[in-house]
């Protein structure tokens, strides 16, 4: 009996991707490849991942790099475009795919240049331009250093949700059930209560900035705030925070969403944050490598 990368992954929480890695350099026993899919043995045994030794080491890697980012700054304008160019599209891709946007991340690139895509949903269109708007506005709260708040979160929320007028940048007044989630989002009167503290713990605590951001991620989605378009303002919010300490944007890929829904509940289950914390890690890491070749070429 065999199982799937895709099974694989929602199996052992860890992204598809990893897992074809991890099968191409042997590390998952009796695991072998037929016509380019991955047969992994039913009973194999989730390989410990030897990249980190433990949270603190990639941490410590993440310190390292950042350390070095800074001392290439200040970045001039055609440096920071050429850091994001290819960002913003892929980011607007990954995230609207995640929440079920149907358009290809071509498709997207051409929709932000001013093309309509035949035989899609205006919908889906206008969700790629409004996460574009969305991303320029926290691009630009970055560079005033604004303190997050919950009128930024709204008129995040606002540019975001641009195919629902009523619903935009206002907290939600009904119930709502999350399919498939182990946790249940709070009641409509509690929403603002629990976001005024949200904020308080975040401004106060003095985890690292990988640690905060996963718990605020996981905290905010829990208390889900808005009746649509959570998912991609949360994710805005991270990246907010991220820029403001001086961190590449992250972009959670479309073909990693199984992991990414993993962590959540083995934070509302288990009470784990290592999930979302090694998964935020491992792409501010990545985004880091990029940006440091990029500047050294």
């Amino acid at each position: 009996m065999s199982m799937t990368v895709k099974q694989a992954s929602e199996k052992w929480g860890i992204s598809e991707r990893r897992i074809r890695t991890l099968c191409s350099e042997g590390k998952i026993s009796g695991a072998y490849q037929e016509k380019r899919m991955w047969h992994i043995p039913i009973d194999a045994v989730k390989p410990v991942d030897g990249r980190y030794k433990s949270q603190e080491s990639i941490l410590s890697q993440i310190d390292r790099k950042k350390a070095e980012l800074d001392k290439c700054r200040p970045l001039t304008e055609g440096e920071v475009e050429r850091l994001n160019e290819e960002f913003i599209v892929e980011y607007t891709y990954n995230s609207n795919a995640i929440e079920g946007n149907t358009l290809t991340l071509r498709e997207t690139d051409l929709v932000l240049r001013g093309l309509t895509i035949a035989q899609k949903p205006l919908k889906d269109h206008m969700e790629a331009v409004g996460h574009k708007e969305a991303f320029d506005y926290i691009s630009e709260l970055v560079k005033e250093k604004v303190p997050i708040s919950e009128s930024i979160i709204k008129q995040i929320h606002f540019l975001v949700l641009a195919d629902k007028r009523d619903d935009r940048g206002v907290y939600r007044r009904v119930p709502v059930r999350i399919m498939g989630a182990q946790h249940e989002p709070v009641q409509p009167y509690l929403i603002e209560p629990k976001m005024e503290q949200l904020l308080i713990d975040f401004a106060e605590s003095k985890e690292h900035i990988i640690t905060k951001l996963a718990r605020f991620h996981i905290e905010f989605e829990g208390i889900h705030p808005f009746i649509d378009g959570n998912g991609r303002t949360g994710r805005l919010l991270v990246n907010l925070e991220l820029m403001k300490a001086g961190y590449p944007p992250i972009d959670i890929k479309f073909a990693d969403r199984i992991a990414y829904y993993n962590a959540f509940d083995e934070y509302y289950v288990k009470h784990n944050l290592s999930a979302m914390e090694n998964l935020f890690a491992g792409y501010v890491n990545e985004r880091l490598d990029t940006y440091l070749k990029m500047l050294k070429n």
